[in-house]
């Protein structure tokens, strides 16, 4: 005869045995739908040449004027669940949707994507609008500020255009780019912005026909956990721009590999950056005037005394790439 509990155990693994089959037949439909959005035919891209770098006008970004959302009239559509930050979907005045992003990483996510676009990376098309009004909206989560009226301040708008398919995320360790100076530079510019917040699920596929041909740009979807400070879950920051002032960026070299001060997920991605992909990228930086860093931080909204000092700090960080000894 079996005890209680041994007859307790009995069942339990009868149930697991039935179970876990089923769930592994899940995942696995899961995983495969995934895979199957993902075109073969797709053209992998994360960096484009940029040919006209002291022109940019990182005020606009990639979508320039013609893309800037028009507030006059806000419809909400639904809430976007998960993440850090509050989220909302909605549609402007010309019939665009927008997923908003209201709060803490707002500001400081806009303004990294201005950079990384301004030295050829693809990016999403973000702005910044100072105090906008959805009606309908349900009651954030979190506090988040506010504006007048009741409406919210600094919110990102960023773009969700019908022409424009999200497909997967992307691995930082295994995508088609490993190795690469353009992803080496990448991996610095996070240091560089002091991006402690490196996991994959930050990360999206977006599917663009370009003249007829897929094209799979590869972007960082979320830039949020920017321009503050690294550290673990206690001590890291995001838009604290008088902490992210007072932070180290590169350490020393040891070799042909730069150590940075860098501490944030997945921070081993920064131990075998060579001191010649870190100069390419900090060469290319180097190219903007400190009116477009200044348009870069004027577009996150921050305020002029902020500007001043991110400004010169963004500065002498991009000098000390290019100025990388051996």
């Amino acid at each position: 005869m079996f005890s209680h509990k041994n007859r307790r155990s009995i069942y339990l693994i009868a149930c697991l045995l039935i179970v876990l089959p089923v769930l592994n037949v899940s995942a696995q439909k899961g995983k495969d739908k995934k895979d199957k959005q993902i075109p073969a035919n797709g053209t992998p891209v994360l960096w484009q040449a940029p040919a006209d770098i002291t022109s940019r006008d990182l005020f606009l970004g990639p979508g320039g004027d013609a893309m800037k959302p028009d507030v006059s009239r806000i419809t909400f559509v639904k809430e976007e669940p998960g993440g850090y930050s509050v989220k909302y979907r909605v549609r402007d005045a010309a019939g665009r949707t927008w997923v908003v992003k209201v709060g803490n990483e707002a500001r400081p996510e806009t303004t990294a994507g201005r950079l990384l676009w301004a030295v050829g990376y693809v990016t999403e098309v973000t702005y910044v609008v100072p105090c906008v009004h959805i009606p309908g909206a349900p009651k954030p989560r979190k506090e988040v500020p506010r504006c007048e009226r009741d409406g919210f301040a600094d919110v990102r708008f960023e773009a969700r255009p019908d022409d424009v398919e999200r497909l997967a995320e992307w691995s930082w360790k295994s995508n088609p780019f490993t190795g690469t100076k353009e992803l080496n530079g990448l991996v610095v510019m996070m240091a560089l912005l002091n991006n402690w917040d490196l996991k994959d699920s930050n990360n999206k596929i977006l599917l663009v026909n370009e003249g007829g041909r897929p094209e799979l740009r590869y972007v960082i979807s979320d830039l949020g956990a920017t321009l503050g400070k690294t550290g673990n879950f206690i001590t890291h920051s995001r838009n604290e721009p008088e902490k992210f002032v007072k932070t180290k960026f590169v350490e020393r070299v040891e070799g042909q590999r730069v150590r940075f001060a860098f501490n944030g997920k997945q921070g081993d991605l920064l131990d075998n950056i060579s001191v010649q992909d870190a100069r390419w990228i900090g060469n290319l930086l180097a190219q903007l005037s400190d009116q477009q860093l200044h348009d870069a931080f004027r577009a996150g909204n921050f305020k002029p005394d902020e500007i001043q000092i991110l400004t010169q700090a963004l500065r002498e960080r991009i000098n000390q790439l290019v100025n990388l000894p051996g």
